[in-house]
């Protein structure tokens, strides 16, 4: 794994690439530029870049009355996947959510995400619950760490 730097959304390029990895992994769901700036100011969001390449972003969202564990989210565009950047992402994300949460950690993922949920069990996430938002054809899959 070459060099990774994790940054985070501070600016509007960041900010233009935390969109372009998240879009691109949830086609579904994709988010304007304003929807970001509004879950920036609640979430933890950052992006992760191999030298000067994109690589992955992430979220951390802090406990809800709705929600009480710490929901981590890594995602690593396809191209970079299987070179240890997801775990890298994963593990800074999953330590800034225990520190906002005692009750475990979730994370969300779309089931056509076949790397995404590979990643999440063989890391002891186990799931929770499918869903499926208004208007998609393609579910999410909600799934705990303990």
């Amino acid at each position: 794994m070459s060099d990774l730097r994790i940054v985070p959304v501070s600016d509007d390029a960041t900010l233009l690439d935390w969109q372009r990895v998240h879009n691109e992994i949830i086609p579904t769901a994709p988010l304007s530029v304003d929807e970001i700036r509004e879950r920036a100011r609640h979430h933890v969001l950052e992006v992760a870049y191999a030298g000067d390449v994109l690589v992955g972003c992430s979220t951390v969202r802090p406990p809800s009355d709705e929600t009480p564990a710490a929901t981590v989210i890594a995602r690593v565009l396809p191209e970079h996947r299987r070179q240890g950047f997801g775990t890298a992402i994963y593990r800074r994300s999953l330590a800034r959510g225990r520190e906002l949460s005692t009750d475990g950690i979730d994370t969300h993922i779309l089931a056509s995400n076949e790397d995404g949920l590979r990643f999440a069990k063989s890391h002891g996430f186990t799931e929770v619950e499918t869903y499926l938002l208004p208007g998609d054809t393609i579910p999410f899959i909600h799934l705990h760490l303990s």
